[in-house]
């Protein structure tokens, strides 16, 4: 293949000329299937003649090359992929490592380790047995630029493997190249750092590698001393060094980024993971005691280092917050804790909540930022949000030591004495800090028995005065009275609550932006918890609904759509006059926000690596996700007006047109929130209007092409309910027929659906069944009975066998006999399975399951025995001792039902929270703390370790293991209609019984047992009284 003319083919995908660009590209295209085209374009990066960009080309189109192609799923194999021919495999392997060791540029060594990594995934052990020698030899080899190469090659190899369950993989990985990484690093170490980057790149890369294998497991020779003694000497070694001021930039945002700090970063990091997964000996999960509570011991050991440098960057201040947060809470960590936790509030925590000078430049440059950073304090790698977590934490779980010194901090700060003793006057800052510190901890405060009490007058004493300062302590105050007042604060003087109410209502008009959005933010929450408030915004409701609308188009903040659900909720009667114009608001910035993240989109550039810090901290610019912030308001304004039908319409004519343009536009981020709005406007006008049709139409084809996975909670509700409501429609389309036709059979063919999609699609199975008498595809009984067997739940399996028990109940005979001649014996097959759940209560959990059951099979008793296919009819009269047993356990399940209805109201009513969560006041202060969050990882890790054990056991046959587990899952849908609703199963029964002939009467009710006899005298008189109320 001639080099220099490919060469210059890949020359042109960068060329400025777009009509030469496409043209290369299709020719790429065309050629790069070709057996020796890889081996040519490997030799081209090796070539320091070639031409750096088209280096860079030739590496891109090789990463991607071998993503797509290196391994192809038969049965996901489209048509345009070709497989890497084997010669050209060899070529790859044998070539890769030389090539990241010569590679020129670190745009290239990016496309090198990920396409490193494919082959890895794909290759090794099995078919790439020298892999890590090679990788050593690199290690070991005395050049710099190897040297380097072997700690990519090593990165990539545990990469590759960090989240597979194959257990033995990774661990020998490990153990093969971590004792050479390990003395590689230490090595690095003996000289003084400089500002040579090579260095602290490669000890960066090596402390990545060791945290990226625990992501999951820690091996055992990692959990053994000869590696636990030289890698902790390591991170230590780390920990402590000292980087002098020369070996890095002077620039502080320079310096956050340097590998220096990179690699000190990644050493918290680890120290973290080791600790917080599996070094933490009482917080250990179960499944996970065995393997590592050994380990464990040793490590709490470690004593806490605490930093004295003069400058720590924000992500290593951030592990190391977040590493003392980890040690609150284990018994041993705790005592080494204990004595030094005011110093670590007072120097550590406290200082990152006041008003500092990054602070003060967000505020100014980019208010809206700075609203965004405040409202979310959990951002990721923030030193604040890790100081948050730490106080929250000593709060919540040793409150009876922490809690009164952190709370006199408070107050002395607020009494103008420092921590330190010194009584000065606080700056603004600093009395900024406090209050972010109430701020937080106000939950805790407004519940401790000893404190709530005595909050009223901190409000009146410390807050209300704030709203004079500075516009950031304005903008704290609104912060602090917001939280006191979601979380129950009682006003013993009606005169403070207004004073506090007028503040608010001043900072609505604030010039400073971030001072109204946190003021709008306190009002929705003082609308929500008086009287008195909610009285005063009543008359002038629209405005502030409008004035929230703007400040939203001015920030696309999230919190803001929040708060305008809740005043939609709590002012439904006042805004219904104007929920049209309200509802046009909330679609023109729902278009604004939508059209931006469109051209965000086509605008996107796909990175070259990517990074989970990037990724968190960029998804909170997304358009996107501000136009569903949108969209939950405006299904909130949806259920507010339902009970005004002739509003509740013109408001959904308003909504058509986002939903069109954003289904139109495949907005696939916003599906969701679309197909909702389209459930609940059909729900709730129980009719499809005109303008509505074409929507439908348009979610089948995006069904049929991008938006299959949204069938569960998506595109498939509307359809069922709609078939429920505007049969007649149905019964005059047959278009329309056969797109639900299509809908069901797709959903139950594919292999890449789950459950719950096809459950979906076995209810609207079920409502066409139900609603299109006379207007149903006979290939319903097919599809349903070939599918009895499949599934991994018993919610599909009953789901399924209910669109076959509704097939009987919509024609017997007519079932019964496309059964029989689909495949002979399957009636007898069904009947099996559907007696075998009907004689086990817990086998049909909900009243519907049992209505349509006693509903089928009284149709059943109406049959002509004679019309019934033979291998039927010795069991027939069994029907009616069928019929009973599901009769003896109706009345608990609709007892149950009744209860859920009413524990529902009761939940809605009452929104107090468990004053436990917050505060732990019981037992030994100093004892281990097993609080909620340690719950909540023991129950995912036995969750894990279940399903890593059902995983491995596969080769047997266990699909009825889960379904006894899961019966009692299924709970009744409240919100879940049919045509059944309004039959009565009782009347229903004893009206097929009076119609069946003597003799069959007396052959069905002689087998009958006392106790069924009793229970069918129950049920006629329950028929009988029924019958003569309705």
């Amino acid at each position: 293949m001639d080099l220099q003319a490919l060469a210059d083919l890949f020359a042109t995908t960068y060329n400025a000329d777009p009509n030469v660009q496409k043209a290369g590209e299709l020719q790429i295209r065309k050629i790069g299937a070709q057996e020796g085209v890889i081996s040519a374009l490997l030799e081209i990066i090796a070539s320091d003649k070639v031409d750096l960009a088209t280096r860079q080309a030739c590496s891109v189109y090789l990463k991607n090359r071998v993503h797509t192609s290196y391994f192809i799923e038969p049965s996901r194999q489209r048509p345009e992929q070709t497989p890497i021919a084997q010669s050209d495999r060899d070529a790859l392997k044998s070539s890769i490592l030389r090539l990241l060791a010569a590679s020129p540029s670190r745009a290239i060594t990016l496309q090198l380790a990920a396409t490193l990594k494919n082959l890895i995934l794909h290759d090794f052990p099995d078919k790439w047995a020298d892999l890590l020698e090679n990788v050593k030899a690199l290690l070991n080899s005395g050049d710099i630029r190897e040297v380097g190469a072997g700690c990519v090659a090593a990165l990539e190899c545990v990469r590759a493997f960090r989240y597979t369950q194959r257990k033995n993989i990774l661990p020998h990985v490990v153990e093969q190249l971590f004792p050479t990484l390990v003395t590689v690093a230490t090595g690095m170490l003996n000289a003084p750092p400089s500002s040579a980057q090579e260095i602290p790149t490669m000890l960066h890369l090596i402390l990545k590698t060791y945290k990226s294998s625990i992501f999951v497991n820690l091996s055992a020779h990692q959990q053994s001393p000869e590696s636990l003694v030289p890698w902790g000497r390591l991170f230590f070694q780390i920990v402590n060094l000292s980087i002098p001021p020369e070996a890095v930039p002077a620039d502080e945002e320079e310096r956050e980024r340097c590998e220096w700090w990179k690699a000190k970063k990644w050493t918290y990091a680890t120290l973290g993971r080791l600790f917080h997964r599996f070094g933490n000996p009482s917080q250990l999960p179960s499944p996970m005691k065995k393997e590592y509570t050994a380990f464990s011991q040793h490590f709490v050991q470690i004593n806490l280092y605490t930093s004295g440098q003069a400058w720590l960057s924000r992500k290593c201040l951030y592990h190391i917050l977040s590493f003392y947060t980890e040690c609150i809470k284990p018994k041993a960590t705790w005592a080494l804790l204990k004595p030094q936790v005011m110093t670590l509030v007072g120097r550590v925590v406290y200082p990152q909540l006041c008003f500092d000078h990054s602070r003060q430049q967000l505020w100014e440059a980019d208010p809206i930022e700075y609203v965004r950073a405040s409202t979310n304090t959990k951002t990721f790698s923030s030193p604040v949000s890790a100081a948050v977590s730490f106080i929250l934490s000593l709060a919540s779980n040793r409150t009876k030591t922490a809690f009164r010194p952190m709370l006199d901090f408070i107050y002395s700060c607020s009494e103008l004495v420092r921590f330190t003793g010194c009584h000065l006057n606080p700056s603004p800052p600093e009395k900024f800090g406090v209050l972010s510190m109430a701020a937080v901890l106000g939950p805790f405060m407004m519940r401790h028995p000893d404190v709530r009490g005595n909050m009223e007058q901190f409000m009146v004493q410390y807050v209300l005065p704030a709203f004079s300062g500075e516009p950031y302590l304005r903008s704290i105050a609104c912060d602090v009275l917001g939280t006191v007042v979601k979380n129950g604060m009682q006003w013993t003087s009606n005169e403070n609550l207004e004073s506090h109410s007028r503040a608010v209502a001043i900072a609505l008009d604030d010039p400073e932006l971030p001072v109204r959005v946190q003021a709008a933010l306190a009002l929705t929450k003082m609308a929500e918890a008086y009287d008195s408030v909610r009285d005063a915004i009543a008359p002038q409701v629209g405005k502030v609904i409008q004035d929230l609308l703007k400040l939203s188009d001015e920030t696309d903040l999230d919190v803001l759509n929040n708060s305008m659900e809740a005043m939609v909720e709590r002012f439904q009667d006042e805004l219904l006059p104007v929920a049209t114009q309200l509802t046009g608001r909330l679609c023109e910035s729902y278009m604004r926000l939508a059209r931006e993240g469109l051209a965000q989109q086509q605008n996107e550039i796909v990175p070259e690596s990517i990074d989970v810090d990037s990724l968190l901290s960029e998804a909170e610019d997304d358009k996107v996700y501000g136009a569903m912030g949108v969209a939950k308001t405006i299904g909130t304004v949806v259920s507010a007006i339902e009970s005004a039908t002739d509003t509740l319409m013109q408001v959904q004519e308003v909504i058509i047109p986002i939903i069109r343009f954003t289904l139109e536009n495949k907005l696939i981020e916003l599906f969701d929130n679309m197909f909702d709005l389209v459930d609940s406007l059909t729900f709730r006008t129980h009719s499809i209007s005109p303008n509505m049709w074409p929507i439908f139409e348009l979610m089948y084809e995006l069904f049929k092409s991008d938006a299959v996975d949204f069938l569960d909670g998506g595109c498939c509700p509307p359809w069922t309910i709609s078939c429920h409501t505007d049969s007649d429609v149905f019964k005059g389309r047959p278009d329309y027929r056969a797109k639900v036709f299509d809908i069901y059979q797709t959903a139950m063919g594919s292999q890449h659906l789950g459950d719950n999609d096809k459950i979906n699609s076995c209810k609207l199975a079920e409502s066409v069944l139900l609603n299109l008498q006379g207007h149903v595809d006979d290939g319903i009984i097919q599809i349903a009975f070939d599918n009895l067997d499949e599934g991994n739940g018993y919610s599909f399996k009953l789901a399924n066998m209910e669109v076959l028990i509704n097939t009987v109940y919509y024609n017997p005979t007519a079932a019964l006999h496309l059964l029989e001649n689909h495949k002979p014996g399957s009636s007898r097959v069904f009947f099996d399975k559907w007696f075998a759940i009907i004689n086990v209560d817990s086998k049909l959990p909900t009243v519907h399951d049992k209505k349509l059951s006693i509903l089928a099979l009284c149709k059943l008793l109406e049959v002509n025995v004679s019309l019934v296919p033979e291998v039927l009819r010795v069991g027939w009269p069994g029907i009616v001792t069928g019929a009973l047993n599901i009769f003896k356990s109706l009345p608990q399940a609709v007892a149950k039902r009744k209860a859920l209805e009413e524990r529902l109201v009761d939940e809605e009513d009452d929104v107090d929270e468990d004053d436990s969560r917050y505060l732990n006041l019981e037992g030994e202060e100093d004892d281990d703390v097993w609080d909620e969050d340690s719950a909540y990882l023991e129950m995912l890790a036995a969750e894990g370790a279940r399903l890593r054990e059902i995983s491995e056991k596969r080769a047997i046959d266990i699909a009825d293991v889960s379904d006894f587990s899961e019966e009692s899952e299924i709970e009744e849908e409240l919100g879940f209609f049919s045509l059944l609703d309004a039959i009565n199963p009782y009347i229903m029964f004893k009206h097929a019984l009076e119609r069946r002939t003597a003799q069959l009467y007396q052959a069905a009710t002689t087998m009958l047992t006392v106790e069924q006899q009793t229970v069918l005298m129950e049920v006629m008189a329950v028929a009988e009284s029924q019958n003569t109320t309705e």
